[in-house]
């Protein structure tokens, strides 16, 4: 693959994920969006699509976020983008 299409899927990866981001949790800092353009790893922007997704709040998202490129599970209720939402009801607590 050519360096400028690289450099497209790059592009495209970030406006994703800053897309799920803003559907996710509304607004986002600044600061995220410019640490979000300055990630150059495809399978970590990836990565953080399927974490924004998925991540049952905000916390749970920098958390993953903040973990770097050793990170490349995304396993239980932390990742139930309903978790918060069921906590609760019929005995679940919305905890893993």
């Amino acid at each position: 693959m050519f360096s400028f299409q690289d450099d497209a899927l790059l592009v495209d990866d970030r406006e994703d994920l800053i897309a799920v981001l803003r559907m996710r949790f509304g607004s986002i800092p600044g600061e995220m969006i410019e640490d979000i353009y300055g990630i150059v790893d495809m399978n970590a922007l990836q990565r953080l699509i399927l974490s924004a997704a998925n991540a049952a709040n905000w916390d749970v998202f920098l958390e993953e976020f903040n973990e770097g490129r050793d990170s490349f599970r995304l396993l239980g209720e932390k990742f139930n983008p309903l978790r918060d939402r069921l906590k609760g009801r019929d005995g679940l607590d919305g905890t893993a």
